[in-house]
């Protein structure tokens, strides 16, 4: 019988430990009728208390007790116990091949002990018979079977003949979901190698029977290959297959694939048999994956049951019970705390190996159940809210208020609980809240004249508690003097009048003034006369400190910001007397048409560095200068008007550009301070109207911007890095003809940057602009066109437009 049917009825409202209890009904009821079609379980019962009986000499009661303690030890049932010690009295080595018969070639490995007979060594001559006989005889192979490769060979044994089993493959789930093969029969050794590892895949039968705990029947050869990775060289080998999980601990223990060599679907009989099967290897392939790993386990409790040894308070090592169906019907201590005890009054070590519901067997069905469940599932911690447990000392029952934490040790529980009454878990948060808070609660009896403080208010006022409190007269004596009057006054109202209190006051203490607040009301009689004051003292020197901090940073950052401000109109007024005034129209210099557009950043208190130069040397040549000092402010002005009256002087002597370069790059290391040194970029250009020749030099600037023919593009870069920054630094030229209609750019980089974006595409942007902006005007572009394109700048612009004029 399966499923929720075959549930007592309870009826509503029951108690969770009495619908805890129903479902252990349930389960041992179809455990029963799973089993009755094997045989009968009285009769193999007593069959399996006369062997041991005899065996070990002891009575049948106690024959009864050892098969019970066989069969929780094996995590199994007493039946499946039963049919174990039947089978190992019937033990026999398996009979010798036929003389002359080759031998079987190795595809069902493994090759096992001696004393494991075989499921055909079991079957005898037998090839046919129920479902009821292919148990039993399945049963009695188990006894002798240890491992998966065992089982599996057994499984291949009994099942092949009567159902067309023709392959047995049995894996291993780990940690990190992916299976690995622990037994396999009928299966060839290349094919094992090349499956001994199946990775947590979307797609895989043996997989989603893991995740699921739900058996993956295959019954379709040619649908199941377009949803399913297939095993088998061919696939076609095996028509029909199954996974069918072994639940267990952890939740799935194995899972175990059964290929037929025939096709068509599992009929009922068939799913029902293999899946009695699977429950009845499941035993074996339990013990067989603790055997693999006890020694981590047991090294893991007994190093928890040795910290447990040494701390305080009551805690305990829970490992998780699974059933059958996967599901946690109970857990087991594995080390428990010396504080630790249960309700029959063991301690300790004393608990060790016995189960929840034995030891705290009202627990089942409560919010504390569920929270075991939870933290085992999902690894978070959980504590919960004081509870009350009810518990029998010496037959009187006793009520008990406990808080219970709950963590994860890898497969464990970690379980540790605090017993208090009500009152000492508030007076703890209380003792908290005033830690907390910085503040202590005060009492004043108005009647008896007595004053009670709470331990912290001895550290609000900085006072040893051995002098007791202050009394209200001798508290003037403590006030700075000015907060008396405010304070007296409001104490009066209250004793007085019963008017509630909050109140600011300073104190004087062996560590300096302290800011406190007094926060009181008063409890008054039938007339309305205050009898008992109740309040509190807080301690808010911190956050007056704070206050006074802030207000400190708030004038001091008006007045740096007044500072900037009145730096930057001195640098915006010396800057507008340095740099000539921007022309309105365009000016005509060597025969040019010369445009200049300078805008200063929206943003900001500070002047910028950029400038510009246009005049005509005594040659009746021109020089062209825009230049980029680093920085902001009055600084960043003065090494701008350095750097341009010294490029104008050196120029109008005739000296060489990168001489110039060169000079002022030594002039700017030279005057550097200690603390700091100015950098600047430049680009620096000669005209000679007679052959429209254009000599030009850069110092780590921008590249000028040549519009020809309605196409632009950027000149070739000479050698220059910014001035300011080493010695010895070497500065090239280029020569560029300029052809009527020409248009030349110079300017600073804040026509092209963006804060977040490669230098590169603002360099495209202007290119494309420029030439737009010629197509549109008739071939003709404005300085401040193009700077006034840029809104919201963050940086000073400064643009140069130099236009060849047509010879017409």
């Amino acid at each position: 019988m399966e499923g929720d049917s075959a549930l007592p009825d309870t009826g509503a409202g029951t108690a969770p430990e009495v619908l805890a209890l129903a479902k252990v009904v349930t389960r041992l009821r179809t455990e029963v009728a799973d089993l009755e079609a094997v045989t009968s379980t009285a009769a193999v019962v007593e069959r399996a208390k006369g062997v041991l009986m005899a065996q070990a000499g002891v009575t049948a009661d106690a024959a009864y007790r050892l098969l019970l303690d066989r069969a929780e030890r094996r995590r199994g049932t007493l039946l499946e116990e039963c049919w174990i010690v039947l089978g190992r009295i019937g033990a026999r080595p398996p009979p010798p091949a036929p003389r002359g018969e080759a031998a079987e070639p190795d595809v069902r490995r493994p090759s096992a002990p001696s004393s494991f007979r075989t499921g055909r060594d079991v079957l005898g001559d037998h090839r046919s018979g129920g479902s009821g006989v292919l148990l039993a005889r399945l049963a009695e192979g188990l006894a002798d079977a240890r491992t998966a490769d065992d089982v599996a060979v057994l499984l291949l044994a009994v099942l092949g003949d009567p159902e067309d089993v023709d392959a047995v493959m049995i894996y291993r789930p780990d940690a990190t979901g992916s299976l690995e093969l622990a037994g396999r029969a009928g299966v060839d050794a290349a094919l094992a190698a090349q499956w001994s590892h199946i990775p947590p895949l979307s797609g895989v039968a043996a997989i989603e029977a893991t995740t699921t705990r739900e058996g993956v029947w295959l019954e379709d050869l040619e649908a199941d290959a377009a949803e399913y990775l297939l095993i088998g060289d061919p696939p076609e080998r095996w028509p029909s297959r199954a996974w069918l999980p072994v639940l267990g601990s952890p939740p799935v223990a194995a899972v175990v694939g059964f290929f037929r060599s025939r096709a068509g679907a599992f009929d009922a009989r068939t799913r029902t048999l293999l899946r009695r099967v699977v429950r009845l290897c499941g035993v074996v392939l339990r013990e067989d994956r603790e055997r693999r790993e006890p020694g981590a386990l047991h090294e893991q409790a007994e190093a928890v049951q040795t910290i447990f040894d040494t701390v305080p308070g009551p805690m305990v090592l829970l490992s998780p019970l699974w059933s059958k169906d996967g599901e946690v019907e109970d857990y087991r201590i594995d080390a428990a705390a010396p504080d630790s005890a249960d309700v029959a009054g063991r301690r300790g070590r004393e608990l060790v190996g016995r189960r929840i519901l034995e030891t705290y067997p009202t627990v089942a069905g409560t919010p504390l159940w569920e929270g075991y469940r939870k933290t085992l599932t999902t690894g978070t911690v959980y504590e919960s809210e004081p509870f009350t447990y009810e518990e029998v000392t010496a037959g009187v029952p006793q009520r008990s208020v406990y808080s219970v934490r709950v963590s994860r040790l890898g497969d464990r529980l970690v379980v540790s609980w605090i017993r208090h009454d009500t009152s000492e878990r508030q007076n703890r948060r209380l003792v908290e809240l005033q830690r907390l808070g910085n503040l202590g609660w005060v009492g004043w009896n108005l009647v008896t004249d007595t004053i009670t403080w709470s331990d912290q208010v001895y550290a609000v006022f900085d006072r040893d508690p051995a002098l007791g409190p202050i009394r209200m007269e001798d508290l003037p004596r403590h006030l700075v003097a000015d907060d008396l009057p405010r304070l007296g006054s409001a104490l009066q109202r209250l004793v007085d009048e019963g008017r509630a209190v909050d109140e600011p006051f300073r104190v004087t203490t062996g560590t300096g003034v302290r800011h406190l607040r007094f926060v009181a009301e008063a409890r008054t009689d039938a007339d309305g006369a205050p009898l008992e004051v109740h309040g509190f003292f807080q301690d808010l020197t911190a956050l007056r400190d704070a206050q006074r901090a802030l207000i400190e940073s708030e004038r001091a950052n008006l007045v740096q910001r007044g500072m900037l401000k009145a730096e930057r109109a001195l640098g915006a007024r010396l800057k507008d007397t340095l740099l000539p005034v921007v022309p309105e129209q365009s000016l005509e210099l060597a025969g040019l048409c010369v445009d200049v557009a300078y805008v200063p950043a929206d943003t900001g208190v500070n002047v910028g560095g950029d400038w510009y130069s246009a005049i005509e040397l005594p040659d009746k040549s021109a020089l062209f200068v825009v230049g980029d000092v680093a920085g902001h402010g009055l600084t960043a002005v003065g090494t701008m008007a350095q750097l341009r009256f010294y490029t104008k002087g050196m120029a109008v002597t005739g000296s060489a550009l990168p001489a110039v370069l060169g000079r002022l790059n030594t002039l700017l290391l030279h005057t550097a301070t200690e603390r700091e040194g100015a950098t600047a970029t430049m680009v620096m250009a000669r005209y000679r109207p007679g052959d429209r020749r254009l000599t030009w030099v850069r110092a780590g600037h921008l590249p000028p911007l040549l519009v020809r023919g309605g196409a632009a593009r950027f000149l070739p870069q000479p050698e220059g890095c910014l001035l300011g920054a080493a010695f010895h630094s070497a500065y090239g030229q280029e020569i560029l003809d300029l052809l009527p209609g020409d248009h030349l750019l110079f300017y600073t980089d804040g026509l092209v940057e963006e804060p977040g974006e490669d230098i590169e595409a603002g360099l495209g942007r202007l290119a494309e602009d420029a030439v737009r902006l010629l197509r549109d005007g008739g071939n003709k572009m404005s300085a401040r066109t193009l700077a006034a394109q840029r809104t919201g700048n963050r940086d000073d612009i400064c643009v140069l437009e130099i236009h060849v004029p047509d010879d017409s």
